[in-house]
């Protein structure tokens, strides 16, 4: 199952739904109050609950750190940021026209997330990814996979005396691990495991689900990267992803789902008028594309 997100939102969903779940764990990890003074600038105070914010907002930054060093290295993170901030109020850089602007468009984007957490993610259940997991389990028909094993030479010539060697009774493990080019398989006797539809090129899938259970392909088959004789092991209904596997795969689905629920909800009762022509087309593009 493939989803399509536009990534640049998916990532904006994602590091929004995330924010709640963030801001809870650093929080778990210290149970000093909200209040708790934690440093002072020039009579500012820094509290816990600065702390907790900026290890949720920078948690991507702090990714690769150990846990034991996030606190402090958030810390510093808040001390640069309102050492420099103080420093730009001092020069007036805050009285800007550029400024204000960036400053009303980063305020919409604190609310956009706000809503997300409150009124999107922070009210997906269980419940509702279950029964979209449930949904597209239904409507995806049932397929098969195989399991199988090839020889690949570089010419006909050799995969036809192989071929010969085959039908005269020779081990198919054997000579791929003698014969075959392929580095990843030939060593496990060209053991490919099991494989679907549109995991391998069309000539070879077409020849390896055509052959029954135990036989190989009398006449090699060509691809781009050479001749190959190819062995069909077993072949099985291909079982769709437990549940557990795919929870927060379904989970983004949701999320996704939902804002643009809200937001097509919202648009038209916001009376959303493009005047500019290019890009009215250009925003109707984006909108259809996420029905």
């Amino acid at each position: 199952m493939m989803f399509r997100f536009r990534s640049a939102l998916l990532a904006s969903l994602s590091l929004a739904a995330a924010f709640a779940l963030n801001a809870a764990a650093a929080q778990a990890q210290d149970s000093k109050p909200a209040d708790t003074v934690v440093a002072t600038i020039a009579g500012e105070t820094i509290t816990e609950a600065d702390l907790t914010q900026a290890m949720a907002d920078l948690d991507q930054q702090f990714a690769r750190l150990p846990e034991e060093q996030k606190r402090a290295a958030a810390l510093s993170a808040i001390i640069e940021i309102k050492l420099l901030a103080n420093e730009a109020r001092a020069k007036g850089l805050d009285k800007s026209e550029e400024f204000q602007r960036r400053m009303a468009f980063l305020q919409q984007r604190a609310l956009h997330s706000e809503v997300i957490e409150n009124e999107v993610a922070g009210k997906i259940t269980d419940e509702d990814i279950r029964k979209r997991y449930d949904a597209e389990i239904a409507d995806t028909p049932p397929t098969n996979e195989v399991h199988a094993r090839h020889i690949l030479v570089k010419t006909k010539e050799e995969a036809d005396a192989i071929v010969k060697q085959l039908d005269g009774g020779a081990k198919f493990e054997d000579i791929a691990k003698e014969k075959s080019s392929d580095p990843g398989s030939g060593a496990q006797g060209g053991d490919l495991g099991w494989f679907g539809a549109g995991q391998m090129v069309p000539e070879f899938e077409k020849a390896a689900f055509a052959l029954e259970v135990g036989s190989y392909t009398k006449e090699p088959v060509q691809s781009q990267f050479g001749w190959h004789i190819i062995k069909l092991e077993d072949k099985r209904a291909k079982q769709p992803p437990a549940f557990d596997e795919v929870k927060e795969q379904f989970r983004s689905l949701v999320l996704r789902e939902k804002y643009f629920a809200l937001v097509k909800q919202l648009r038209e009762a916001g009376k959303v008028d493009v005047t500019d022509p290019d890009l009215k087309k250009g925003v109707e593009a984006i909108e259809k594309s996420e029905q």
